[in-house]
């Protein structure tokens, strides 16, 4: 059996949770409790410990998603849960007060993992907010000097989290793409 094992990362309301449960093919995992910080002006219930789900690629191969808490205060997870990744899929939420300062915070954050992994970006909410644009988020990322897959996803469609999924996979093996 070959597994491998993917991060969902980013901040509180960024969709990580959604995203696995929106792909996984089983019922996903969640460790939301009641929010009791800044987050519960954003939504009721935050991951505190991991998400967890799984896409079965075939009879021996499965795919495990473990979705980060979005919570600094809960960063001692984030490198448990990296040990044996294979990349990170990071979220973005289009509609927080400055989505690239999360996005420099969490790819600092999961700098090590990244440097010996690979990373693609999605940007949610941009349904209810257009800036920055995914324009924008690429010149951020050019004047850093990273070269990262950047997607407009709405992390309740499984289509548009298999591509990130996807993107992952084939940034790894360019021989994995159709």
């Amino acid at each position: 059996m070959n597994d491998f094992k993917i991060i969902f990362s980013g901040p509180v309301g960024a969709g990580k949770t959604t995203a696995i449960g929106a792909v996984s093919d089983i019922d996903p995992v969640t460790t939301d409790e009641q929010a009791t910080d800044m987050a519960k002006n954003q939504k009721p219930g935050t991951t505190v410990a991991m998400d967890y789900g799984q896409i079965k690629l075939d009879e021996s191969e499965r795919i495990h998603l473990y979705g980060t808490p979005g919570q600094e205060r809960f960063n001692f997870m984030w490198e448990i849960l990296t040990q044996g990744g294979i990349g990170l899929v990071l979220l973005l939420n289009n509609t927080r007060q400055d989505p690239f300062r999360d996005m420099h915070f969490f790819l600092d954050a999961f700098h090590e993992f990244i440097a010996s992994s690979k990373v693609v970006i999605g940007v949610t909410q941009m349904d209810l907010s257009g800036t920055p644009t995914i324009e924008d988020y690429h010149l951020q990322l050019e004047n850093s000097g990273a070269k990262i897959p950047i997607f407009d996803v709405d992390a309740r469609e499984k289509r548009d989290v298999s591509l990130l999924v996807e993107a992952l996979l084939y940034s790894l093996d360019p021989g994995l793409g159709g």
